[in-house]
């Protein structure tokens, strides 16, 4: 038998197999939405995983103004960022961020699950469509509607 036969398959942005996908935030709680997002983005769930390439589907969320968090997080939840100037500490609460921008929560989520690299950033900025409302306009990729109990 031929020890060299076998080879080791990596995927890589090219033979990838990019599927696109429609998730329905509308009653999802943040966090399990975030993490299915981020595997699906990542490419986690696909056979041919490969870490350190963009072999992730992508995804569609729709509905980002619905989703939920548990307990008094809409009060208590703070963000924070730094405006880059001394004392330019900001913080904001869940609910602030909602009523100011309704997508940036889901996109802050699913960020934050990704790898803080360049392939994370990518995956971010080319992977991940997230809207407020239930209609979306990439109809012509012929995204597949998948529900959060589906993603194993």
């Amino acid at each position: 038998m031929d020890t060299l036969s076998y080879k080791t398959i990596s995927a890589n942005k090219e033979n990838a197999n990019t599927q696109w996908f429609v998730i329905d935030a509308d009653g999802q709680r943040l966090g399990r939405l975030a993490s299915n997002v981020a595997k699906l983005v990542r490419g986690k769930h696909k056979t041919n995983f490969t870490p350190h390439a963009n072999c992730g589907d992508v995804v569609i969320v729709l509905n980002a103004d619905k989703i939920e968090l548990s307990g008094n997080k809409w009060k208590n939840k703070t963000y924070i960022r730094h405006t880059g100037y001394p004392g330019g500490q900001r913080s904001a609460t869940a609910e602030e961020i909602m009523a100011k921008n309704p997508i940036s929560l889901v996109e802050r989520a699913v960020k934050g699950m990704l790898p803080k690299n360049t392939l994370g950033r990518e995956l971010y900025r080319s992977n991940l469509h997230v809207i407020a409302g239930d209609k979306h306009n990439h109809d012509a990729q012929k995204p597949t509607t998948i529900k959060l109990e589906d993603i194993k």
